[in-house]
């Protein structure tokens, strides 16, 4: 069972998801395809190389060279480049996928919503059995969506709750093929050392929340592979007052936070070997602005009128309960800002991720969001990308399949009307996508996006 607390995150999906699935899971299988005389920002560095052919074999990258030097064969897809920009598919690294209960249509819209938007690979976390399934029905090429990183189902202190327990979960998770344990409030720390150990033993990675009773610290000494929502860091930021609790990943104790300790926290977690994906966006919807403007964002249409005002009224309540002011709100989203660029500048790897679907965060747009609140912590676009490209391969040791347009890696592409390095904005601005080989133009993408929306652009 999944506490109450965490539950939110598929709270309203459901609602959103009536209408046309819009999801072609047979579509025609990859050939040969070339983008000619485009402008390719491989992202193995910062820069851009003109004027060149990229020639694709079925899901592979098979030559980049100056346009007029790659032979691109008879017969394959030509797509012109010219005066567009090529780079590698983003990956999503706190995302959901829903599971088989809530129904193929539900699933394949998160599917085709992150597609759309050029996510090429997504770390679900909140697995369930189904997952693994589906994972290996994208890698045959028998549904359309990005390839699938499956945590596990929920850790959390109702589903593991003593040391027997916990041992018995993660070597039965271990050996049904999840890629990931996930961990979840409400934890105790001695059961949380016996995920910890267990995990090592059977070598399987943990990440996720960090449970109240186990803290930071030794959350990072324990081996956490990868810490979500920049949990637990305004916790230790913050004077010791037990009888305040934290409340919302620290929001009530902004005010107690010592920002000398905050290169050190980022340094032991550089140290420790963790990565940290902020879900920023999840906490500048939330908190940011009237919520009944943020439900009129073009990308509501693919939300239910029902479940967006369920969101406004759960946002607004949030904000009474916790007391939030236009101050208070904006003093919590800075410390998260510096904790972020801290972490960074400190060698920390940040990984992208949204965490939708949730409350304003629609699968896929949101990702694009999380690169702009990225440039707005203090990163450059460059360095935005790379949390979504190349750190993300790294991260799961599949640097030599993905993360970077070079010959060999997976044809995991975003073609762009503009120069994503002068603002990140323009990686909104999609030409197409291709995942694992499979082209899907702009047009082929706005006639899926129509079939999904519940209401007009």
């Amino acid at each position: 069972m999944v506490p109450r607390s965490i539950r939110f995150v598929w709270l309203g999906l459901a609602a959103a998801a009536v209408g046309p699935a819009g999801a072609a899971a047979q579509d025609a299988p990859p050939g040969s395809a070339a983008f000619e005389n485009v402008t390719v920002i491989p992202m193995d560095r910062e820069r851009a190389l003109e004027g060149q052919t990229v020639l694709i074999e079925g899901r592979r990258i098979v030559a980049i060279g100056p346009a007029g030097e790659v032979v691109v064969p008879d017969g394959a897809l030509r797509i012109d480049g010219r005066g567009k920009y090529l780079i590698p598919g983003l990956a999503e690294m706190h995302g959901h996928i829903p599971s088989l209960q809530s129904g193929m249509e539900v699933i394949d819209r998160v599917m085709i919503l992150n597609v759309a938007n050029g996510i090429t690979t997504i770390r679900g976390m909140l697995g369930n059995a189904y997952h693994l399934e589906l994972r290996a029905e994208v890698a045959r090429g028998e549904r359309l969506g990005p390839q699938i990183f499956a945590s596990s189902p929920s850790l959390n202190g109702n589903s593991v709750p003593d040391d027997e327990t916990a041992w018995r979960v993660v070597t039965e998770y271990r050996a049904a093929g999840y890629d990931l344990l996930k961990i979840h409030p409400g934890i105790r720390r001695e059961v949380f050392d016996q995920i910890a150990a267990t995990a090592r033993h059977e070598g399987i990675p943990f990440a996720g929340h960090v449970p109240a009773e186990v803290g930071l610290e030794h959350a990072l000494e324990s081996g956490i592979a990868t810490v979500e929502h920049v949990d637990g860091y305004v916790e230790y930021l913050a004077s010791r007052d037990p009888s305040t609790p934290s409340q919302f990943f620290g929001f009530n104790l902004v005010d107690r936070v010592d920002p000398t300790k905050i290169d050190g926290i980022a340094r032991a977690t550089r140290d420790a070997g963790a990565w940290v994906t902020p879900t920023q966006v999840l906490f500048e919807n939330r908190f940011l602005g009237d919520p009944r403007k943020t439900a009129e964002r073009p990308e509501m249409r693919f939300v239910a009128e029902s479940t967006l005002q369920q969101w406004v009224e759960r946002t607004l309540n949030a904000r009474s309960q916790l007391g939030v002011t236009e101050e208070n709100a904006q003093r919590f989203i800075e410390l998260r800002r510096k904790i972020i660029k801290a972490l960074h500048d400190n060698g920390v790897g940040l990984l992208l991720g949204a965490d939708a679907p949730q409350v304003f965060n629609v699968p896929g747009f949101a990702t694009i969001q999380e690169l702009g609140a990225m440039v707005a912590a203090g990163l450059t676009p460059y360095q935005a990308l790379e949390i979504g490209t190349k750190n993300p391969a790294i991260y799961l040791g599949k640097a030599g399949s993905f993360g970077t347009v070079e010959v060999g890696k997976r044809a995991d592409l975003i073609l762009l009307e503009a120069n994503p390095l002068e603002s990140i904005d323009n990686v909104r601005r999609r030409a197409g996508v291709m995942v694992a080989g499979r082209w899907l133009s702009k047009e082929d993408i706005d006639r899926r996006l129509d079939q999904l929306s519940l209401r007009p652009k």
